[in-house]
Formats: structure tokens, sequence, C-alpha cells
């Protein structure tokens, strides 16, 4: 394998290269990128990685949601708390069923690049450059709008860092401690099925009454029991702006990207020749990396073999997004393939990306029961081959929306019309994402990780 720099990503193949018609423009921005202080501290990836290597074994459950494309737009208070608010409660509900801990990682604070098939889009005549996500242009779809433009990704950088340093604040100041999840109730919790609100209540209310028979025992203050830690994630794939947040940690061996604490690389994004391989494999961070259904379980262990050539505990968590209807033909042949191997990953869950179709009136959208038939395929998929899913990842919103079909309270094709407000695929709302968390703490009630 030839040797590794930072910018040795630039002579692969990058189909989501972005292409710029200024170039000392990005020369001037990707070179503040670099002076800037960085988002998230080693000590912190090294934490979470820690985190993964025990979740690898079965002692924590990993819980990764948020914004599908997060937008400059949304980086204000109340989003950014309901954000944090669902993760939260969600988290509560799978710590009572796994009875363990629960990593929590958003998808927030640089979620702003999202990979396209086509680079164009036409629009009545009109072609235009797609929209690739705030850090590389804008969703209107004017001329001016989707140039792509280098100083969107310091202004990318900006959002995340306030969005980040407002999530450390609120975590330090307690606002995420578990015996007060009255602090995380939304605005219109109402609207959630009586069912569902007294179940996550009673639930909340236990957890809180063993967290202080813990402290009474005197092993542990209340205070350390409480403590909750929130990480950051989202898609490397905007590498300019990544390698530009790349660099090496004082007392530390290799290099870090500090831009988030836990990237991941798509379906689009994982040729094993590509672009960003090549940058992933020179970080010294955990790594997410997206399995769909026509992934082929060689060409996975290949990049294994390029991404974690020394099998390092926490390094790898493989996130597996076959859709509903392909799980059981496709994920059995990848999970016997890495068990033979001896590889230790995380396998965690993706139900909304194998699961995405479009309305009549073209609307993309899901169905809340293919997102359920997907997770209970995939868990039971896990049981035959030995194995265990010890992760979930999602596309949610802590907001009222409508943009996935079904659920408790039964959202339909018309209903998608209101309050559907997605920079790009459809998330589940507030009430389906903790409904969600109750069927996931089910399948975890009926078996338990080796």
């Amino acid at each position: 394998m030839m040797s590794w720099s930072i910018d040795s990503y630039k002579s692969r193949k990058n189909p989501q290269a972005v292409t710029y018609d200024d170039p000392a423009a990005l020369a001037r921005a990707t070179s503040l990128l670099q002076r800037m202080p960085p988002l998230v501290t080693s000590w912190e990836i090294e934490r979470l990685r820690e985190q993964i290597a025990e979740a690898q074994l079965g002692r924590r459950f990993m819980l990764q949601g948020g914004d599908c494309a997060e937008t400059l737009e949304d980086c204000t208070r109340d989003v950014i708390t309901n954000k944090l608010k669902i993760l939260l409660q969600m988290s509560l509900v799978l710590v009572h069923a796994s009875q363990g801990p629960v990593i929590r990682v958003g998808r927030i604070a640089g979620q702003y690049a999202k990979p396209r098939t086509e680079k164009t889009e036409t629009r009545g005549g009109v072609v235009l450059p797609s929209y690739f996500g705030d850090s590389i242009n804008a969703a209107e779809f004017t001329a001016a709008a989707r140039r792509p433009d280098p100083t969107r990704m310091v202004a990318a950088y900006q959002h995340a860092g306030l969005t980040i340093n407002f999530i450390r604040s609120l975590v330090a100041a307690g606002f995420a401690d578990v015996t007060h999840p009255e602090y995380w109730e939304l605005g219109f919790k109402d609207s959630v099925p009586a069912s569902v609100r007294a179940e996550y209540e009673s639930k909340a209310q236990s957890l809180a009454e063993a967290l202080r028979f813990m402290s009474a025992l005197g092993e542990r203050t209340f205070a350390e029991l409480a403590r909750v830690e929130f990480f950051t994630s989202h898609e490397a794939l905007h590498l300019d702006y990544e390698a530009a947040q790349t660099s090496p940690v004082p007392r530390r061996e290799g290099h870090y990207l500090l831009s988030t604490h836990f990237p991941w690389i798509g379906e689009r994004t994982r040729d094993i020749d590509g672009a960003h391989v090549e940058l992933l494999r020179g970080i010294r961070n955990p790594i997410g990396m997206k399995v769909g259904p026509s992934a082929k379980p060689d060409d996975i262990l290949a990049v294994l073999d390029v991404l974690d050539p020394h099998g390092e505990p926490g390094r790898i968590t493989l996130i597996t997004r076959m859709g509903a209807g392909n799980v059981e033909a496709s994920l059995p042949p990848l999970l016997d393939a890495i068990k033979r191997s001896k590889r230790r990953v995380l396998w965690s869950i993706d139900p909304m990306h194998g699961n995405t179709l479009k309305t009549a009136s073209g609307r993309k959208t899901r169905r809340f029961d293919d997102i359920l038939l997907e997770i209970e395929r995939t868990f039971a998929a896990h049981d035959q081959a030995g194995t265990f899913a010890a992760g979930v990842h999602f596309e949610l919103t802590g907001e009222n929306v409508n943009e996935c079909i079904g659920g408790a309270d039964g959202v339909t094709e018309s209903d998608l019309e209101e309050n559907y407000a997605t920079a790009c695929d459809p998330r589940l709302n507030y009430r389906q994402a903790l409904e969600m968390s109750f069927f996931i703490a089910n399948q975890l009630k009926q078996r338990r990780a080796p």
C-alpha cells in the first residue's frame, strides 16, 4: 500500500468531487479552516472509540440519529435543543431495555454535505448543478444559489462550532441528567399517543429510582451515575472540508479528523480505490461504513483490510441499509463472511435509506412499517448467524413534521403536504422516533448480546 498523507486522496477517484470555478478562493477557504480551532478533541475521539469497542462486545448499544442534511438556517436554539431532547428520550428507553449503557451519537454539527447520483438538475428546460448541501451550495433553483462557493465551507464550520458548543454547554449544565427527563419535553408532547407516553414516563421513573438506589450504595456519586456523554457524526463526503481539518495531535500518534468524532462513508463512496477510503484510512477516528444490498462480502472485507489492517478494537462500525425486502437474502452472506474473518466490528442498523419511495405527487417518503420490518428482520438475521446488532442509525428530527408515512399518529400521503420540511430525505418525526425506540427496546429485551 502506498504511503498516506493528508493530500494523497487527491490522486484517487472521487465521483462526488466538488468543482469550484475559483481555485484561489478554494485555497483561501481551506487555509482558513486549517488555522481554525478543532471542533472536537482527540481525547473525545478516543473516548468514543473505547465505547464503540465495548459495544462490539455487546457491553453497550449505540444510538445514532439526526438530520438527513443539516441547514445553516436551522442552527437555532430550539432546533438544536429539540434534536438533543428526542435522542435523549430514545436513549433512556434503550438504557431501560438493554440494562446497559447507550452511546449517544448525533448526526449533527457537520452534516452539511449530501451525495448525489446526478451532478445536475433540470427544471423547465433549465439545467443547474444539483444541491449538494449547505457547505457547498444552496437549495434554491437559481444559477447563483447552485454555484459551488468555497466560503460556504467556512460558514459550515462556524455553524458546526456554534452547534457543538451549545450542546456541550447543555450537557455540562446538567440538561442531559437522566434523572430529570422533564428537561427534555418537547412543546408538542401531548400529541404523542397516551399509551406511548405512559410507557415512556414509567421507564423514566424506573431508571431514576434505580440510579438513586445505586448512589445510595455508595459505589459512585449520583452525579457520576447520571452523567451523559454526547458525540457528533457526519458523512465524510466533502473532502476539501474534511482534509482541511485533519491534522496530527501533540503527544499522540497519527492524524485525527477534528471536524467530528465519528465520520462515516456511504454506499457511493466506499470504493477501495476511491478518495474517501484513502483519506479515512489515515485517520485515528472510529469509522462507520454504510453497506447496502448490492455489496459483495469479499469487497467489504477488502475495504476493511485497507481501513483497519490491524483489526483495532473500536475502529469499524458497519451500518447495514438493505431495505426491508432485501434483508433476508443480502444480509446473511455478509454476516457469515465477517464472522468467519474473525473481524471485530460493531453492527448497526440503518432502516431508513433502503426504504425510500416516491408518492404519486413526487414526494420522497418512507413507510413506518417498512422501517420496523427491516429492524425486525435484521435482528432475526443476526440471531441466525450467531452475531448481534448493537447499534441503530436513523434520520430523525425533534420537530413536528410529516415526512414518513404511518406510525401511531397515522401520517398519510396527504399529510405530507403539510409540515414537510426536510432539505433532502424524509425523517421520522418526534412521535415516530419515540415509538421506534420502544420497538427496538422490545427487540433488545428478547435477546441479550453475548
